[in-house]
This record gives C-alpha cells, sequence and structure tokens, in this order.
C-alpha cells in the first residue's frame, strides 16, 4: 500500500521526497551566505561604533504585544501575524517586528534613561510571497530610546545610510515625511478622509475599509498610488512642535550629506509612529517593495504598552533585500588549506591544521584519506590561497607550502607557515 504524499513532499518508488522548506522561506547556504556573513558583520561593527549594543528578545511574544503596539487596524495584525495557542491556551505570536519586543524588554526590565540597543534576526509575516517579501524574513536595526533629540533622528538615519554605503550600495537616498504628532493628525485625518469620501469609488476595496477607520493607511497603499498622490499632505498640517522637529531633522541630514527627498505620502505601515518617517531606496534593488529598509520616531509606544512615557526613534533593515541589492563580493576562501602527502603524518597534519586555527588563520583539511591530487583540488574548491603539505621534510621541522594564484612552492620551517600565509 503506497503512502500519500504530504504538503511537504510525495512518494516516490514507495519513498518519501525530501520535504521541501515552507512556502516563503529560504535556505541560505555557503557560498551566498558569505554575503549574509559581510552584511552583518558591517552592522554589528557599525552599531558598536555609534554606541549601540545587542539586545535580544523572545522570537514570539503575547499576541497582545503586537495588537496594542503595532496596532489592530494595522495589514500587519489584521491579515499577517502567526497567532497560535501554546498548550495552557494563552495566545502567541512569532514576532512580524521588532521595536515592540525591544521597548517591552526596556519596560519590563525597570530601565531608566537614554538607552542604544541594536538587534538582528528572522521576522515572520504571512506575506504572499514575492521578491523582497517573504513569510520568513531577516532584519537588523536600532533603537535609540529615552531622547526626544530631532539629532538622535539623524544619528538613527544615518547609521542605515552609512551600512549601505558599507556593503557596495553607494547610490541609496532617503525618503523623507513627517507625520507630526497625535494633535496634528487629529485634524489632519479629518480632511484626509474627506478628500478619500470623495474618490471612494477609485480606491481598492480594503482602502475603502479604512477610510472610515484608519485613513492614513490609505497613503502607504500601493494599490491606491494614483488616488492618493493628490490627497493633502501631513506636512501642511504640522504643529509648531513638529514642524520644528522635522527642519532639524533636515539640517542635520544637509549637514552629513545625506541624500533625502520628502515624500509627502510615506506614513510606514505601523501605528505608533509619530513625526519622522523614513525609508532607504536604491537604483541596486528595483522591486515592488523597493525600501532596503526604514523607520522612525515612535514616542507614544511605550505608554501604548502600559509604561512611562519613553521616546524613541529606530529603524529597520531588510537583510534579505540589501544582501540581493549588494554588489558582487571577490570570493571567499581559506587562508590555508593543510594536505597530507605522507599518511603516516596525519596526526602532524592535523595538530599543524589546529595551531593554524588557534592563531586566528582560517584553515582546514581533507579527513577523508584522499590522495594528494584530490586534496589539491578540494584545496581549489575552498579557495584556499595556500597549500601546507605536510610529507617526510616534517622530519627537519619543515613542510612544503605552495601559492595557489601564483604557483610558487617552497619549504618552509613548520613555525614559520602563520606568517608566511598571512603575508602572501
Amino acid at each position: 500500500m503506497s503512502r500519500p504524499a504530504s504538503a511537504s513532499g510525495s512518494v516516490s518508488n514507495g519513498k518519501p521526497s525530501v520535504p521541501r522548506a515552507p512556502k516563503g522561506t529560504d535556505d541560505v547556504l555557503p557560498p551566498a551566505s558569505e554575503r549574509w556573513r559581510t552584511l552583518l558583520r558591517a552592522f554589528e561593527d557599525l552599531a558598536g561604533r555609534f554606541g549601540y549594543g545587542l539586545v535580544m528578545t523572545p522570537l514570539f511574544e503575547l499576541t497582545e504585544l503586537f495588537a496594542r503596539g503595532v496596532g489592530e487596524e494595522t495589514e500587519v495584525v489584521e491579515k499577517q501575524m502567526y497567532t497560535f495557542e501554546d498548550k495552557a491556551g494563552r495566545s502567541l505570536t512569532l514576532r512580524p517586528e521588532a521595536t515592540a519586543s525591544v521597548v517591552r524588554a526596556y519596560l519590563a526590565a525597570g530601565l531608566q534613561g537614554v538607552f542604544k540597543g541594536y538587534y538582528t534576526g528572522p521576522m515572520f509575516r504571512y506575506e504572499q510571497p514575492q521578491s523582497g517579501r517573504r513569510r520568513q524574513f531577516h532584519q537588523v536595526g536600532v533603537e535609540y530610546l529615552a531622547e526626544t533629540s530631532p539629532d538622535a533622528d539623524v544619528e538613527v538615519i544615518e547609521l542605515g545610510h552609512r551600512l549601505l554605503s558599507d556593503v557596495g550600495i553607494t547610490d541609496a537616498r532617503v525618503r523623507l515625511n513627517s507625520i507630526g504628532d497625535a494633535a496634528d493628525r487629529a485634524g489632519y485625518r479629518d480632511t484626509l478622509a474627506a478628500f478619500l469620501t470623495e474618490r471612494l469609488d477609485a480606491l481598492s476595496e480594503d482602502a475603502r475599509r479604512r477610510v472610515a477607520t484608519n485613513p492614513l493607511r490609505v497613503l502607504d497603499s500601493k494599490a491606491d498610488s494614483g488616488v492618493v498622490a493628490g490627497a493633502p499632505a501631513p506636512l501642511d498640517h504640522l504643529g509648531p512642535a513638529a514642524d520644528a522637529h522635522f527642519e532639524a531633522v533636515r539640517r542635520g541630514l544637509e549637514r552629513r550629506g545625506i541624500p533625502f527627498e520628502i515624500t509627502p505620502t510615506l506614513v510606514r505601515g505601523l501605528d505608533y509612529y509619530n513625526r519622522t518617517v523614513f525609508e532607504y531606496v536604491s537604483a541596486s534593488w528595483d522591486a515592488a517593495q523597493d525600501a532596503l529598509g526604514g523607520g522612525g520616531r515612535y514616542d507614544p509606544l511605550a505608554g501604548i504598552l502600559g509604561g512611562p512615557e519613553v521616546p524613541g526613534v529606530g529603524l529597520a533593515m531588510g537583510v534579505d533585500r540589501i544582501v540581493a541589492a549588494m554588489p558582487e563580493l571577490p570570493a571567499a576562501g581559506l587562508d590555508v588549506f593543510v594536505a597530507v602527502a605522507d599518511p603516516g603524518r596525519r596526526p602532524e597534519a592535523l595538530g599543524l591544521l589546529a595551531s593554524l586555527r588557534q592563531t586566528g588563520i582560517s584553515a582546514d583539511a581533507d579527513l577523508g584519506g584522499r590522495s594528494l591530487k584530490a586534496q589539491f583540488r578540494l584545496a581549489g574548491r575552498r579557495g584556499a590561497r595556500v597549500v601546507a603539505v605536510v610529507g617526510e621534510e616534517w622530519a627537519q621541522g619543515e613542510v612544503t607550502v605552495k601559492d595557489m594564484a601564483g604557483g610558487d612552492e617552497q619549504r618552509v620551517r613548520i613555525e614559520e607557515v602563520p606568517g608566511w600565509a598571512t603575508h602572501r
């Protein structure tokens, strides 16, 4: 009797096939993963130089955190969250974003005063998979808490722009807007709703539903971009405080030479934002979801979560998208491949391998007893710059080293291999 095929695989000749990765997720393997390593290393180095410390929060949270923090009427909460009950009947959700989690952690720890944290890791949203939009996607980001200065906004925007430049995306520019404070938006909301109501027939079904409940979300709708292009802009309804803040942000970006363009319809997709909102775009990434990252100020969020008023500003960068937009990198390879010419010297070869690794050199060897010719082929596939051959010369305290690029070959003292390899 044959076994039925499952959703994750099929049965052929009575043997199940290898299960597929879930729809909207990706496996990342070498050598493609080297681009990820480059980006993550660049980000962690940059975040450290800007004074941010590592924050790690759970992959899942109480659903209430996102319903309250992100907003019950946002698309994320309404349609995209992976929510489930645990065995005790608690409603939990895989995190769709990290800002609410970081602010919760800050409040739960009883922290006070300025806090600067960075994070990396996967997020989860039930999306319709396409280029740049996955159901499991990866982000890096920073959160700057308990600081109201517009210079904090500028610093966060600068950090994201610097990251893109550091990984070779040199044409990135910033889309910038301000959505003002709650009092500013109250009057603007009525004006916008009236504008959209006059054009209901031209709006998508989702947009028509949001006109009465959350009209600012319509500005963020790609399907309704033609209609909202002529809509009144949040910038025209800023109060004096928000207007002065936005002017200071613009001046700060100009002083730092960061290219930006005012985008009146930019509001971002989450309800906790106020004042500054921004996105990064580049000609290197051309997709329907064209932002490489973005963020903004979220002064109301801590209060929404039940804590004291703690202002904040942050960003999240799309790792998957940035990796795809990065220029080609030089092939990564090993510093040294240790080859065994004399099988009797295998223990000594493995000892040399260990000592090279201990000195910080990337090194590897064949552990399967292959021929010397096969070991050289393996070294070539691994991109080794140098092959150190352990043979009969070991008795004289030497090994034969070969420069794989130039072909130079010579005998060197065993203790000189690390220096010889790192200076080629």
